[in-house]
């Protein structure tokens, strides 16, 4: 006996349930709220902090709490020191900087497109990367005393290898079958190299632009141990001699907030520079 499914109840539809839900899977989160659940643990730890230093009886000198570190920091900006020493700071490490990552750029770039080059250069500059920061410290003064040069040679140094290394490797991994079509359709050396083998390569590329920001603060605080009346790395230098545990307190969650925020601005310059690729774009488009 044949059954007119014309006659059947239409079946109903779960409210807020969206046409084509079960063909994309779990919805997709917004930009809006994966930032929020990014300072999400931050915060709760920030609270969970301020409870034990109030509730638990933890002593200030050893750890205070986060509303005293903001008290000092209030002090701090009101006074005009902290911009005077964050100032310097920000100097010396975009100068490094600019400098190291210009050096590691360009060796990057004559190593990676010459076996020649890698030859003669690789092994010396994998031997000078390998030497801790801190045996190079008494060189460096000797070198270049206690001026800011040596401040800024500390930063450049450690700021040059993981620029250098991340654009030999994008260099080498540039896909050969895209470069063998670049022949064939008699594409230009320039031409195979600013359309293929530097696009190809900038995902590498800038990796190593946000290793090296987070490096360049590393070598800075090193660098600051030197003999110096201004910066961060002296702020924090000058309160441990007082026991001032807040002031190195706020040094580290400065150093924090501008890794946050040297992070932010490499990730903002990789949606800029790689919009062309599928993984970009889609994140762009959550």
């Amino acid at each position: 006996m044949a059954i007119d499914l014309s006659t059947r109840a239409p079946r109903t539809v779960p409210s807020g349930y969206r046409a084509g839900h079960l063909a994309r899977g779990p919805r997709s989160w917004s930009a809006r709220e994966l930032l929020v659940l990014s300072w999400l643990a931050p915060l709760l730890f920030a609270l969970a902090w301020e409870a034990v230093c109030r509730f638990g009886g933890m002593n200030e000198q050893v750890m205070p709490a986060p509303s005293a570190v903001l008290a000092t920091a209030w002090t701090l900006v009101k006074d005009g020191s902290l911009f005077v020493h964050l100032g310097y700071s920000l100097l010396r490490a975009a100068t490094g900087f600019l400098i190291g990552g210009g050096i590691g750029f360009g060796l990057g770039l004559i190593v990676g497109f010459s076996r020649l080059a890698e030859a003669l250069l690789d092994r010396s500059i994998q031997m000078i990367r390998a030497i801790p920061f801190l045996a190079l410290l008494p060189l460096v003064i000797v070198w270049f005393g206690v001026d800011e040069a040596g401040k800024i040679f500390l930063v450049s140094l450690g700021v040059l290898f993981p620029i250098y290394i991340n654009t030999v490797l994008g260099i080498r991994q540039v896909d050969p079958k895209l470069l063998e079509v670049a022949k064939v359709t008699g594409l230009s050396l320039r031409g195979r190299i600013t359309k293929i083998i530097l696009p190809g390569a900038m995902p590498s590329i800038l990796t190593g632009v946000r290793y090296a920001l987070a490096v360049a603060w590393l070598a800075l605080v090193i660098a600051e141990t030197i003999a110096t009346t201004k910066g961060i790395g002296f702020l924090a230098m000058d309160a441990r001699e007082f026991l001032q545990t807040n002031v190195i307190v706020l040094t580290i969650v400065i150093y924090a907030a501008i890794g946050v925020i040297a992070d932010g601005i490499a990730r903002a310059l990789e949606r800029r520079l790689l919009a062309w690729h599928p993984n970009y774009a889609r994140e762009e488009r959550r």
